[in-house]
């Protein structure tokens, strides 16, 4: 106060003098001053007005396109719908040197070997048994500093306020039981007016508890939101980077079990989440609660109810976790099973056309069912278990304690001088000079508020006792979440380390991957397909020596199986490269490599994003893009009929569904134009596109100063190459050559003079097919005559004969000119001596002696080249 008095008049002081000050400057330059401050602040309020009401448009602009804005620091900024308007949400990504600090806590625990994973090898201890132990705990705690980066966060401040509601509830508690009291005293008493005075108090202390509760709640739903918010994000900046962790972690890594990636993220994360919010309101508030309660109790029964509610606690707590049932590991078992069978669905949905075509559906419900039951006789494991752990639990807790309770409240009654404030009442009461009444009234209150403790005190034991069940349920998805966690940090960092490294494993990778060289070149590297960690993979092709320079285009051919589409992997950095060096230009853009897959991916968005995909609109509009030019590029693949018919650039659809064959491959050419790299692999980018078409794609690309690099197994796209890479099959051998060369035009003669050979005895072949058809008309066919196997035959010589002549007609043409459009093997002789001499009389011999159908489609092919 007197600091406020002594304050007081140097304040009015200060502002006298400073209203003089103001009177003295004249009445024109107090107006105009005062002018000039309203149009300065009005211009920064009408300014303000103008960026919120821009910013809204584009916000309601980036919602309806789905899109965002990347910032300068990596950061992203989006746009949610809030109220009438939109609201920004900054986005920021985890920091490289935050990735290295965690990359400490799993996968270099502690604890020595028994903490290690059981595979020998650096990594997350994935086969430790999901349990109340120190691996539970250090699980938990890495993922908390997860969860609470630091003090400041918001988590804190939310965990901070859940704090304060769960001591105003406490405290409310202590009240509530004092006025249970002293109502039931004035009732008993017949205390009108104090009776009424205390009902009054009683709702008065309801508004705030009921406040308190709701906020309870509602805080522990956002530390919940929040938790799941970090750790998503941070799964998503380990999951989705320039390490390609989400192909990586299913195809070489392996170290999820029971379940992908989306089962652990969509599933268990937010059951860890839910878990862990609940967690600190389980255990926080009913240990405050032991805490204040067992105090007050002290005070009012004496010491020996203390002791004989500690020792309740203890002989309760080693009786539960006696004869608890593992929870933890049994919650994981299950999140194992219900993992797998999503896994059984997700993969039916995946491939539902080819299943339709087989016709599958009994073998697929087999799947569903066994997967299904698998699933239900865990749970009722589970459920059975819980029945008698269950009994157990609510005898203990609701009938044990209350009896023990009302042992304790009786001994101020029955042993006052061991009964602390109320038993020193008694005693007081005894030797005083009121009456029974009196007495009687204060031992009723003493009992009824002794008794709310009581109650209370038994709830919030029975919450802790609970709460162990829930514990051990959180170490089950502690385990998950912390497995995929650790399991993405080792293929980030990739931290595989093993005493005896498996031939072709992770931990045997001795290859560079080179980005930045002009062209693509791989110097003794093996081509390997891997195997998941810890096993080690298998060769497809030898040492492999190429190189391929700007404007040299090269088509890699082979039979299927043999690797053809694993050289992308490996130069695009999605196999590992084990022996030897890949140099490769770096992605994306003018002057890098793009990869058009075999299957070509249509994302989520209008039809604008599947043309410019990877690059969002803000990305295409940053460029200087504009809708013409993808017009263009969609006019020179044949798809400029796609806008008017799908209903405009911005219109939504699966186009998975929507787009054929054909187009989704010209939409993968589209997306080729748009970016225009340098270099580019097309792993069957045009099998589904006319001929005609298809020459006119390799043309603009190649005009487009596009180096292609394309498999195939067809032998036709020679023309548009210059360059071949020959992979031989199982041996692993590779033949790579100029197309045109000397070595090919001799093979394509060598091919040229065996189908001569084996068309000399067509003669031959009609005489005997007439000695069949003698033979065959003297067998007896129930029912009417043998079918016409003579015309199909007939129909494949005449074939065969026309085919020969041509090929001769236009040998010398080929030989001329050098072009030459296929490289062939030497098929296997088939004469017609080796028909002769077979005795087929009935159609089973007969079918001795007929072409395979896998040769027959063979030499067709070779034929349909030649004629080419």
């Amino acid at each position: 106060m007197a600091n406020q008095s002594t304050l007081r008049p140097a304040l009015s002081s200060l502002l006298q003098q400073y209203a003089q000050l103001l009177h003295s400057f004249p009445k024109s330059l107090r107006i105009t001053a005062a002018t000039v401050l309203c149009v300065v602040l009005g211009g920064l309020w009408e300014r303000r007005r103008r960026r919120k009401k821009v910013d809204e448009g584009r916000g309601r602009v980036l919602i309806r396109r789905n899109s965002a804005i990347q910032l300068k620091d990596g950061s992203r900024l989006i746009y949610v719908p809030y109220k009438q308007t939109t609201a920004k949400v900054t986005i920021n990504p985890t920091k490289s040197t935050t990735f290295d600090a965690h990359r400490r806590l799993f996968l270099e625990p502690p604890g020595g070997r028994d903490f290690r994973s059981s595979s020998g090898g650096e990594g997350p201890p994935v086969n430790t048994k999901p349990g109340l132990n120190l691996a539970f705990l250090h699980q938990f705690l890495s993922l908390l500093s997860i969860m609470i980066p630091r003090l400041t966060s918001k988590e804190s401040f939310l965990l901070l306020m859940h704090t304060f509601f769960l001591v105003s509830r406490t405290y409310l508690s202590l009240v509530v039981a004092r006025l249970d009291g002293e109502i039931v005293r004035d009732l008993v008493a017949g205390n009108g007016k104090a009776f009424a005075w205390g009902i009054g108090k009683w709702l008065s202390v309801g508004v705030p508890a009921v406040y308190c509760n709701a906020m309870i709640k509602f805080l522990q739903s956002k530390i919940s939101i929040a938790f799941r918010t970090r750790l998503t994000r941070y799964i998503h900046d380990l999951y989705l980077n320039d390490k390609q962790a989400y192909y990586k972690l299913q195809n070489l890594d392996g170290g999820l079990v029971g379940g992908g990636a989306d089962q652990f993220i969509t599933s268990d994360l937010p059951l860890f989440c839910d878990s862990a919010a609940a967690l600190y309101s389980s255990l926080g508030k009913p240990f405050l609660d032991l805490v204040v309660f067992n105090y007050q109790l002290m005070r009012s029964l004496g010491p020996l109810a203390l002791a004989g509610i500690l020792f309740n606690y203890g002989a309760t707590a080693w009786m539960l976790k006696k004869f608890s049932p593992p929870f933890g590991r049994l919650a994981a078992a299950q999140g194992r099973r219900e993992g797998e069978f999503r896994g059984l669905h997700t993969r039916l949905i995946g491939n539902s056309e080819e299943v339709a075509f087989y016709g599958g559906a009994e073998m697929e419900r087999e799947f569903l069912d066994k997967g299904f039951n698998d699933l239900k006789t865990l749970m009722e494991g589970i459920y059975s278990m819980k029945i008698r752990y269950n009994m157990l639990e609510d005898f203990v807790l609701k009938y044990g304690w209350s009896a023990l309770g009302y042992l304790f409240t009786s001994l101020p009654v029955f042993l006052p001088a061991w009964g602390g404030l109320g038993g020193l009442l008694e005693l007081s009461n005894s030797e005083s000079t009121h009456g029974t009444s009196g007495r009687e009234h204060d031992r009723m209150k003493g009992f009824i508020t002794n008794k709310r403790l009581m109650l209370s005190l038994a709830d919030a034991g029975g919450r802790m006792m609970y709460s162990f069940k829930d514990l051990s349920e959180l170490a089950g998805y502690t385990s998950r979440v912390y497995t995929l966690i650790s399991t993405l940090h080792r293929v980030h960092s990739h931290a595989y380390t093993t005493p005896r490294p498996e031939l072709y494993g992770n931990a045997d990778i001795q290859g560079t991957l080179h980005k930045g060289f002009d062209g693509v070149r791989l110097e003794g590297v093996p081509i390997v397909a891997p195997g998941l960690w810890p096993r080690g993979g298998e060769e497809l092709v030898e040492s492999l020596d190429i190189t391929v320079r700007e404007g040299e285009h090269l088509l890699i051919l082979g039979p299927n199986g043999v690797g053809k589409s694993s050289i992308s992997r490996v130069v695009a950095g999605l196999w590992p490269v084990y022996r030897g060096l890949v140099s490769r230009p770096r992605e994306g853009g003018m002057g890098g490599i793009m990869f058009l897959p075999q299957r070509v991916y249509l994302a989520q968005g209008t039809l604008r994003d599947q043309v410019i995909y990877p690059h969002n609109e803000m990305e295409m509009r940053m460029a200087r893009r504009t809708d013409s030019e993808l017009k263009d590029i969609l006019d020179t693949v044949r798809l400029g009929y796609l806008p008017d018919r799908e209903g405009g650039w911005d219109c939504r659809k699966e186009w998975k569904d929507v787009l054929s064959g054909g187009e989704k491959q010209r939409i993968s050419i589209a997306r080729l134009l748009y970016h225009e790299p340098k270099y580019a692999f097309i792993d069957e980018g045009t099998s589904a596109v006319s001929q005609d078409v298809e020459g006119l794609l390799y043309e603009t690309c190649k005009e487009r100063g596009i180096t292609l690099i394309t498999i195939s197994t067809r032998a036709q796209l020679k023309k548009y190459h210059t360059f071949q890479l020959q992979l031989d099959g199982p041996n692993g051998g590779w033949e790579f050559d100029r197309i045109g060369t000397e070595r090919e035009r001799s093979s394509v003669e060598n091919e040229l003079r065996d189908l001569r050979e084996k068309v000399k005895n067509v003669d031959a072949l009609r005489e005997r097919l007439k000695t069949v058809d003698e033979e065959l008309a003297r067998v007896f066919v129930t029912g009417g005559d043998l079918p016409g196997y003579d015309d199909a035959l007939a129909r494949e010589i005449e074939a065969r004969m026309e085919a020969a002549a041509v090929a001769e007609a236009n040998g010398d043409e080929l030989r001329e000119t050098g072009v030459v459009v296929g490289s062939f093997d030497s098929p296997g002789e088939h004469t017609a001596e080796e028909v002769t001499s077979e005795e087929a009389g009935t159609p089973g011999e007969r079918s001795i002696w007929r072409m395979s159908e896998g040769e027959d489609n063979e030499n067709r092919n070779r034929e349909e080249e030649v004629l080419v």
